[in-house]
């Protein structure tokens, strides 16, 4: 003990499970991705980049099992700095920039706002950090206050990439696709969303924020985010690029769902924690595995891939659906918690932004899939044989795709495991 109420301590609860289930399983996945990308591309400091990616995924797992916010800050900083070598792993001048974009933004926020907002929980609390059902902040600050503090740990959150702290996210995308694969489905931005709905649900409570309004400036940040970021990626031809600011725009549905302070919402979001998981790091091994294959980057450059590649662009289809939040994946089953959580909110227009970002899912995936198989090839494909990646890129796109559907079978034991989490 440090201080009063500051430890390192663990406790296991059904938000943590979750966290820890999506990030240990996909890790598996991903290190056997990982070997056949990195072989297949003959990268150099792969003992580096190997013991960076375990310690990473440790300090996803101690921030899952925290049981107060001092042990989850160490391991959140910890994550930070063991995944900078593997955003900076090619060492190029791009690359070593992106990397100062990656440490800068989190650190930043991470020491101005998120460390401020502990530091004054604990003054607020009397010494106590732990996360209790309910929440340890009632009738202990004015709603102001509250307001304040919540608006410290959004925003120091960095890792959840809200609108204006997002641009650390496209940025690391210069690191190799088992990187991308790490950060926008297995630890870093789901670290950063998990943080904001435990701190929602155990510090402040859904109760105290609800009944005072106290995040429903929140919510429309989240929409906002939600939107722009939509749009965005609309409008980028690099595969990654498009992925990357769709990953910004479904955190956000998280942050929606926890600042909707309700059962759905809360429910919703802790779903959409393991939906998008499954269904984003599908469309990233689909863009590692074309890479593999071909070299191409651009949508633009991928007419007629799909023939080729059938298995490949088959998994990119059903993660697409995933993300969307169309059934036969399980992302549909998030989508609709949160819709009901607006709902119940009486957020009508929440309602429609989650509907207007489907459509927006719709229209920045589906043409990828469309193109791939139905349009001409190119003269120079014609003449190159163009066969799938090597069998370790191939394999986990297939059982992360299959995951997205495994999901929507089993979408209802994860909601009896997450009830319990609210009244």
């Amino acid at each position: 003990q440090f201080l009063p109420g500051i430890t390192i301590a663990f406790e296991l609860e059904p938000l943590g499970m979750l966290f820890a289930m999506v990030a240990s399983g996909l890790w598996i996945v991903t290190t056997l991705y990982a070997i056949g990308y990195m072989r297949g591309h003959n990268e150099k400091h792969q003992t580096r980049f190997f013991m960076c990616f375990a310690v990473a995924i440790a300090s996803a797992l101690g921030i899952a099992f925290s049981k107060n916010l001092f042990t989850l800050f160490v391991f959140y900083e910890v994550l930070t700095m063991s995944t900078y070598p593997l955003v900076t792993h090619h060492g190029t001048a791009e690359s070593m920039r992106a990397g100062r974009t990656y440490l800068g933004i989190l650190l930043f926020t991470s020491m101005a706002f998120l460390l401020f907002a502990i530091i004054w929980t604990w003054s607020l609390t009397g010494g106590n950090l732990n996360f209790t059902a309910g929440g340890i902040l009632a009738q202990k600050a004015t709603p102001t206050q509250l307001m304040i503090l919540l608006g410290l740990f959004a925003f120091g959150t960095g890792k959840a990439a809200l609108m204006p702290f997002h641009k650390w996210l496209p940025a690391a995308m210069v690191a190799p696709t088992p990187v991308s694969a790490l950060l926008h489905a297995v630890a870093v931005v789901k670290a950063g969303v998990f943080t904001i709905m435990k701190i929602v649900v155990y510090i402040f409570g859904i109760e105290l924020l609800s009944k005072g309004g106290l995040s429903i400036w929140l919510m429309y940040v989240a929409a906002a985010t939600i939107l722009v970021t939509s749009i965005i990626a609309l409008t980028k031809d690099n595969l990654k690029a498009r992925l990357a600011y769709s990953t910004i725009s479904q955190l956000s549905y998280i942050v929606l769902g926890a600042a909707l302070a309700n059962k759905w919402g809360v429910i919703g979001g802790s779903m959409h924690i393991a939906m998008h998981a499954f269904g984003k790091i599908t469309l990233f091994f689909c863009a590692g595995a074309i890479y593999v294959a071909t070299h191409k980057k651009n949508i633009s450059d991928m007419d007629g891939i799909g023939r080729k590649m059938p298995i490949t662009m088959g998994a990119f289809f059903i993660g697409s659906l995933c993300v969307i939040g169309l059934p036969p994946s399980g992302g549909s089953w998030s989508k609709w918690f949160l819709i009901m959580g607006a709902q119940d909110a009486h957020q009508v227009i929440l309602s429609i932004v989650l509907m207007l970002s489907s459509l927006l899912s719709v229209a920045y995936l589906m043409p990828v899939v469309a193109r791939a198989f139905f349009a001409p090839s190119t003269a120079e494909e014609t003449d190159v044989e163009i066969k799938e990646a090597p069998f370790l890129c191939v394999l986990p796109l297939c059982v992360t795709a299959a995951g997205c559907i495994a999901l929507f079978v089993f979408g209802q034991d994860l909601y009896l495991m997450l009830k319990v989490i609210v009244p």
